[in-house]
């Protein structure tokens, strides 16, 4: 006879892994979620003050960050910043995040390395109140390689229909307002990774540090929708852009009005050493610089000249750094870097 198991479906690891994960799981919860642990599917309650109620939903992953991650065993950042990756999109269109459910894709299951993967899931989950409200563990023999894996995730959020923030509402004038990024978070990976095997490794002192180049490069994700929630519950917040892939070059463009650019000027924030280093390596000119990389701006949001003080302050009670980084003008829906 030749079992589920001889093709290499290890549903005993699975179910162990579950166990373990099930307190942090649960701890996230709160009085949002209708049910149990371990139902085919996740019951929530919705929140109470919507007239008109609109959910929205964001589904991302971490990238090859996560080769990295198994590289060298690291893996405990990495559920902060799936989670990042996810509910930051949420509240970039102005949404609450509610709820999350995660997806890891594995050659072989490890128990050990699965249950730290989702703790810190759920440990970022718990940080911005949001449920992680269930999960797959889905093991691919034959397909991928045993120790290979993929973190991927949904995350669900609410926002009243009339204040869904999309841009609509930016003028010439209105000023562009940036949040630090202290890291790489998970973009641009697949040159980093690259640009490591061509000039160092990972277990070699980073330029300027007294710190490995694996550490550098797995620093976690900010989580910002905290500190958005409360700008936008304070400040006419006109729009928001979660500077991922694509960097500054292509998500900014995504909330511009057509007959609008916005013209940054790259001198107005510190840009942390960890994008000089690697564009000292990549030999790239700006333009990729700032399309590949979030050159230090996680997050930006666009609001009125009579706003701006507001909104630093607001940043700075989060404990984040924000800077005026640009101004919208006339123009055709494009970034200008001055």
């Amino acid at each position: 006879m030749t079992s589920y198991s001889d093709s290499g479906v290890h549903l005993d690891a699975a179910d162990a892994a579950v166990a373990r994960i099930k307190p942090a799981v649960v701890a996230t919860w709160g009085n949002k979620v209708i049910g149990g642990f371990g139902g085919f599917a996740a019951g929530l309650r919705m929140p109470d003050g919507y007239t008109e109620p609109v959910l929205m939903m964001s589904t991302d992953g971490v990238g090859t960050k996560a080769e990295v991650a198994r590289q060298t065993g690291k893996v405990d950042g990495l559920g902060w910043d799936l989670v990042a990756m996810c509910i930051d999109d949420l509240v970039a269109a102005g949404g609450r995040p509610i709820a999350m459910s995660d997806y890891i894709a594995i050659g072989e299951i490890d128990t050990e390395l699965v249950v730290r993967i989702v703790e810190s899931v759920a440990a970022a989950c718990a940080a911005a109140d949001v449920a992680l409200v269930g999960g797959e563990i889905a093991e691919h023999p034959g397909v991928m390689e045993p120790d290979a894996f993929d973190v991927a995730g949904t995350a669900l959020g609410i926002v009243e229909a009339s204040a869904v923030i999309d841009g609509s509402r930016i003028v010439p004038g209105d000023v562009i307002i940036g949040i630090d990024s202290p890291n790489l978070r998970s973009n641009g990976y697949s040159l980093v990774r690259r640009l490591i095997n061509e000039h160092t490794s990972l277990d070699a002192t980073f330029p300027g540090t007294d710190r490995t180049v694996a550490d550098v490069v797995l620093e976690p994700s900010v989580l910002y929708t905290p500190s958005v929630l409360a700008l936008i519950d304070t400040i006419d917040v006109k729009g928001l852009a979660h500077i991922t892939g694509g960097g500054l070059l292509g998500n900014l463009p995504r909330i511009l009005p057509a007959t609008t650019d916005a013209v940054i000027e790259t001198g107005s924030w510190v840009v942390p050493d960890v994008f000089t280093v690697f564009s000292d390596w990549s030999g790239a000119d700006r333009a990729e610089r700032y399309s590949t990389w979030n050159m230090g701006i996680g997050f930006v949001a666009v609001v009125a000249p009579g706003d701006v003080t507001g909104t630093l302050e607001m940043i700075a009670t989060h404990a984040r750094s924000g800077s005026a980084i640009g101004v919208v003008t006339p123009g055709a829906g494009v970034v200008q870097l001055t």
